[in-house]
């Protein structure tokens, strides 16, 4: 988390987000897709994008970044968008989240920490294919009208106003809408997708990669990669995978979109064609893995910011996502942020904004502001009962200062009287001292080749973490607890790296 502010982009609401996570058992069809980028769309994507990497971490320097720009533009090129590569932008993001989307104008995206799940060249180019393809077949167009809807209403306005909906329950369908500004625009636009929708954009980066040369099932292993990976996050954050909730109603479970790409591979002439591991792994070899120190490292349920010299815990069974300008925590009691704003000595006014900012239009009347202090820590914190369409909510705003023109606040949303489950974490935040701020280094992706005495569980070990090694390191590399490892094969591990 870089802690700057930064606005929610209607033009970026239109980008397609990567929604690995189901498919449609449906007739293939032929796709009409667009056949060049028009001014219009040019004109769209270049002022979007300094924006959209200022809300993604930013660009990641470094050789993996013209690596990706060059796969990226040849797989573009299949599309019939363009036939110069130099009409497409390529970015390798600077985030620790695993996601891929394009917008019109021909700017793709994937982030560093996806290509950390890759295993080979082909599978880069199919992920960057789908999401290409979203662009050809224009989905965006076909939903941006939706997404603009909902981000002008504000996030609290979303839930209150039932523009988004409320599905699963109270706190499920309330799921991902306190969030910084980066991720919103990422689920509302993955959220826009339909099932047709994903099954057209697999067909259409299943057939960029037959046409470019690559292996047409190149699709179906990533997708397999991140169903495991997704199933693991789970676990980390001591849930269950068959519990996770869909990213919307409309898209079935992994296995299916991963059976799904496997058929239209067979329909495109099967297996064969390259899969370029050893330029893959040439390239990925030293890239940044997890969180940027810069913008803060969740280590567990401890969030730590070496630069703003503050850490907090999360409660028990809670879970945490880094974004570029707030952290988001979330557990089945309750949903919260962690996030920053402008701050000149009157606390009064920075809670009045940072309600003001989770209500948007709607209006809410928070109750009286509580002083308090936390770990030696000024705060003050107030809370506002809200309805929504599944009965009452409470929204907590609790806020530190940390000098005179620092300060730092929660945003937490709970059932009504259910603010309790917090209670800990506010009372966490404390300052980091020198020391302990030195010691948080970054972790990076170290490629090694296998030798006669290596076995899965010696180089599990040597996974940078301390829970959940194995699992880790067989997710990493497309591995299950059955495979063997063969002396001259290369495997990633995660290794802490000099700051």
């Amino acid at each position: 988390m870089s802690w700057k502010t930064g606005k929610t982009l209607a033009a970026a609401l239109a980008m397609g987000g990567i929604a690995f996570t189901g498919a449609a058992d449906a007739q293939l069809k032929a796709i009409k897709t667009q056949t060049n980028i028009s001014a219009a769309e040019r004109k769209q994507g270049d002022e979007a994008h300094p924006q959209l990497l200022q809300e993604f971490g930013g660009a990641y320097s470094g050789p993996q970044a013209s690596y990706v720009n060059r796969i990226g533009q040849n797989i573009a090129v299949q599309s019939g968008l363009s036939r110069s590569p130099s009409d497409f932008t390529v970015t390798l993001l600077n985030s620790p989240v695993n996601n891929a989307f394009a917008i019109p104008g021909g700017y793709v995206y994937v982030t560093r920490q996806l290509m950390a799940l890759m295993n080979d060249e082909a599978e880069l180019a199919g992920v960057l294919g789908h999401e290409v393809g979203h662009v050809a077949a224009q989905h965006s167009k076909k939903r941006q009208s939706a997404a603009t809807r909902n981000q002008i209403l504000g996030v609290l306005g979303a839930v209150l106003g039932g523009a988004i909906g409320d599905n699963g329950g109270l706190l499920g369908g309330l799921g991902g809408l306190l969030q910084n500004n980066s991720m919103r625009v990422a689920q509302l636009a993955t959220l826009g997708f339909s099932r047709s929708q994903e099954l057209q954009a697999d067909q259409l980066g299943v057939q960029y990669l037959r046409s470019a040369g690559y292996d047409p099932l190149a699709l179906s292993t990533m997708l397999a990669s991140l169903a495991a990976q997704t199933s693991l996050d789970a676990r980390l954050a001591g849930g269950d995978a068959r519990s996770l909730p869909e990213w919307a109603s409309t898209h079935p479970d992994p296995a299916s979109r991963v059976r799904n790409a496997q058929t239209l591979a067979s329909r495109v002439g099967g297996s064969g064609g390259n899969r370029n591991a050893d330029a893959f792994f040439a390239s990925v070899d030293g890239v940044l893995y997890g969180d940027d120190p810069a913008q803060g490292v969740v280590e567990g349920r401890d969030f730590l910011h070496p630069d703003l010299r503050l850490r907090f815990t999360v409660p028990n069974g809670y879970g945490m996502q880094n974004g570029a300008t707030a952290v988001l925590v979330s557990g089945n009691g309750g949903q919260a942020q962690f996030t920053t704003g402008a701050y000149s000595g009157d606390m009064n006014a920075y809670i009045a904004a940072a309600f003001k900012a989770v209500a948007g239009n709607a209006s809410i009347s928070p109750g009286a502001i509580q002083r308090t202090t936390v770990n030696g820590i000024p705060a003050s914190y107030s809370t506002a009962r809200v309805n929504s369409q599944s009965g009452q909510v409470d929204v907590t705003v609790f806020a530190y200062e940390f000098s005179r023109s620092s300060a730092f606040h929660f945003v937490t949303l709970t059932k009504a009287g259910g603010g309790g489950v917090f209670n800990s974490m506010f009372n966490s935040v404390r300052r980091l001292s020198t020391a302990e701020a030195a010691a948080i280094k970054p972790r990076r992706i170290d490629v090694v080749t296998v030798g006669r005495g290596d076995t899965m569980a010696s180089l599990a070990r040597r996974m940078a973490y301390s829970d959940y090694q194995a699992e880790r390191f067989q997710v990493l590399n497309r591995l299950t607890a059955s495979s063997r490892l063969t002396p001259g094969q290369r495997v990633k591990i995660v290794v802490y790296a000099s700051r």
